[in-house]
Parts: structure tokens; sequence; C-alpha cells
């Protein structure tokens, strides 16, 4: 099994009505919370869950891959997986009626 004892990801929160929604680009994974605190504690769950699952499946280098991820190695027996970087922006985007 993949074991990552912790990762720094970038999770975006948006507010959704009564909903806080978090997404996380790097793991293209999502969830929902009454609050941005509930979001997070239902997001890390939710990629504790994402982490298991491609492990178990033995998939962890086809999902990470395709994700953007760089499998980068540490010495001849031991690896690490970087995550791509997420850069976030304002944009102005020109609407059409």
């Amino acid at each position: 099994m993949l074991t990552i004892p912790s990762l720094k990801l970038t999770v975006n929160f948006i507010k959704d009505r009564k909903q806080v929604i978090a997404y996380s680009p790097t793991l293209d994974i999502s969830t929902v919370g009454d609050s941005e605190a509930h979001a997070k504690k239902r997001f890390q769950e939710l990629a504790r869950i994402f982490i298991k699952d491609i492990s178990d499946r033995d998939v962890v280098d086809d999902v990470l891959t395709e994700l953007g991820w760089k499998k980068v190695f540490v010495s001849k027996s031991k690896h690490e997986w970087i995550p791509p970087r997420v850069k976030s922006v304002d944009l102005q985007v020109p609407m059409m009626a």
C-alpha cells in the first residue's frame, strides 16, 4: 500500500448557497460540508480513502501520472511522488449574452 505520512495539497473552498465545496485539482476530487471546517474534515477523509483505493487496486502509478504527478527516485529502492504545481489566478473573462 502507498504510504504518505502527510502531503501539502492545494484545496479550493467554494461557498455554494448553504454549503462549502472543497476541491483539490492535484487529486481531482471534491466533497462538500456545511462549513469550511466541515468540508476540510470531509476532504481529509476523502483524500485518505482515495489514496487507499488506488493503492489497493494497484493503480497508483497510472492515476497519479495521469493527474500530472512526478515520480522521483531518492534511492534505488525508494521513491516519492511530487504533486503538480497549482496556481490560481483571477481572470477577467468577456461574457456574451
